[in-house]
């Protein structure tokens, strides 16, 4: 395991292929390793961004993601009214500008523009299935 860092946040999606697809395409993530089981559920996938990365699964045929699951519930619906981050991950790239429009592009939900905060230049965006990332410029 000397190839992994020392955190790597595991992501639920209710279609992982398709996922894994769509963060290369939008994200520029980069697949390391995909798994597909029994009528084609991703059993475990990993990604790389930068030096780190992230891991991914469809952990059963029930599990609803985040926009799913916001679609049912009156409750997530109302914890997701806010842009900001709400279970999500931090990835710093390189080029901030050209990520923004590479993910804009791809069909990210663009839940902020590029805007300067303290620790640098930032978005937020959601994934297709409603899961929550924040980019930071290096």
């Amino acid at each position: 395991m000397s190839d992994h860092p020392s955190v790597i946040p595991m992501i639920a999606y209710e279609n992982g292929p398709a996922a894994m697809d769509w963060l290369a395409r939008a994200f520029g993530f980069r697949e390391r390793a995909r798994m597909v089981g029994e009528g084609g559920r991703l059993s475990h996938g990993e990604m790389a961004a930068g030096d780190g990365m992230i891991m991914l699964a469809t952990p059963s045929p029930h599990y609803q993601g985040p926009k799913h699951h916001r679609g049912e519930c009156d409750a997530a619906k109302q914890w997701s009214e806010v842009p900001y981050i709400i279970d999500g991950v931090l990835v710093y790239v390189d080029d901030i500008d050209a990520h923004f429009e590479r993910a804009s592009a791809n069909g990210a939900t663009i839940l902020s523009q590029l805007e300067q905060g303290q620790e640098g230049k930032r978005y937020r965006a959601e994934d297709i299935e409603g899961h929550r990332w924040m980019f930071i410029q290096k």
